[in-house]
């Protein structure tokens, strides 16, 4: 974990925290009398979320938390943070605030995703077409949908930061969840695309990986992603599976290789994949070749332990 130093680029009492690929990064605010911080990364890692802010912030209390969009790893600290600052407002993306309110797994995609959130409150919405103030700047809020109907960006023009969440990597995007559920929103990943080439930002610190400044090749490999997917949904198909199983390896590391099938046929959103995409082959042996491509691309490993077949994360 880096340290909590002052990142070349930012703003004074602004600190950038990247995180593993479980927990999405987080942006933290400092100023003379209350910190602010932005995404607070999955539910197994709350305890090292609320040690990083407390020891960023130096004793000032923590009054605002917000999350660019909820998907789980973006918003799983939430309820430990509450717990520490109490007094801590949290500001979410529009469009699900009755979701939290009533604590909806189902509609705030953790159950389909079969990812865990601890429920939290939230008491503000961050509105497209509005400004914030975090630190000593005024951000603006853009709506950025695609990955997340819901989600939003954060920019500055000052210094032109971009808080790019899912909308924008240094080598992609995030998995467009409304085409798991066969709703279409490839074009308003391409309309976010274009949002983000307007704004022409400087530095983007986007929801996981490095912060960078080549935003123009970052936009050219997005768009050219994209094209792909669009030509060849069952592509995007197949990607989304394999990052829903590869996340949840992430938090497992290591366990039986029947689990690992077991939480599949119980995932929601792997019986979409398969059923929309690849119902010419049977679900446990669509799932068997998921595992396989995972294995050859290193990004997991099967072993023999006491003669229990195990899916190892690698």
């Amino acid at each position: 974990m880096p340290a909590t130093t002052s990142t070349p680029g930012l703003w004074p009492g602004m600190f950038f925290l990247e995180r593993g690929w479980l927990s999405a990064n987080n942006i933290v605010f400092v100023d003379a009398h209350s910190a602010s911080v932005v995404d607070t990364g999955y539910w197994v890692h709350a305890a090292q979320t609320v040690d990083l802010v407390r020891s960023t912030i130096g004793g000032k209390p923590l009054t605002r938390i917000l999350n660019t969009h909820l998907h789980s790893d973006h918003c799983g600290g939430n309820a430990a943070l509450q717990a520490q600052w109490p007094s801590a407002q949290t500001w979410i993306a529009p469009g699900q605030a009755q979701h939290v309110a009533q604590w909806d797994p189902v509609a705030l995609s953790y159950t389909p995703t079969g990812q865990t959130c601890s429920p939290f409150q939230a008491q503000h919405v961050l509105q497209p077409g509005t400004d914030i103030q975090l630190g000593a700047q005024t951000w603006q809020i853009h709506a950025a949908p695609g990955h997340d109907p819901h989600s939003i960006i954060l920019f500055e023009p000052e210094r032109r930061i971009l808080i790019s969440a899912d909308a924008l990597w240094e080598h992609g995007f995030g998995v467009v969840f409304p085409e798991i559920e066969g709703i279409q929103a490839f074009e308003e990943v391409a309309a976010t695309l274009d949002v983000i080439e307007t704004l022409q930002p400087a530095l983007v610190l986007p929801g996981h990986g490095p912060m960078f400044s080549d935003v123009v090749s970052a936009l050219t490999t997005a768009r050219q992603r994209l094209q792909g997917f669009v030509q060849r949904p069952e592509r995007h198909a197949r990607y989304a599976a394999k990052v829903l199983l590869k996340y949840k390896l992430l938090e497992w590391q290591t366990l039986p290789l029947q689990q690992a099938y077991d939480w599949c046929l119980q995932t929601p959103y792997l019986g979409l994949l398969h059923a929309q995409y690849f119902a010419a082959h049977t679900l446990q042996a669509w799932l068997s070749q998921l595992v396989q491509e995972l294995v050859g691309s290193g990004a997991a490993a099967i072993e023999q332990h006491d003669g229990t077949t195990m899916l190892c994360n690698r």
